[in-house]
């Protein structure tokens, strides 16, 4: 079971035009099936797949627009 921030809750943010923060550490499965572990006290998912460490983010959203 993940640890976090506040207890034991899980604490999700999701930032507009920007990722999911995720208080960690996390297991992350993507709908291909891969599996991805972070440690870290937080994590930014990517939500634009422009991600070239995908799933997680970085910060590769910042530098186009998403289309409308």
């Amino acid at each position: 079971m993940p640890t976090s921030n506040d207890g034991g809750r899980t604490s999700i943010r999701i930032v507009t035009n920007g990722p999911i923060i995720v208080s960690g550490p996390v297991d992350i499965e993507t709908d291909d099936g891969t599996h991805t572990t972070s440690d870290r006290f937080a994590v930014a998912l990517c939500t634009c797949k422009r991600s070239k460490t995908y799933p997680l983010c970085d910060t590769s959203h910042r530098r186009k627009q998403r289309p409308a």
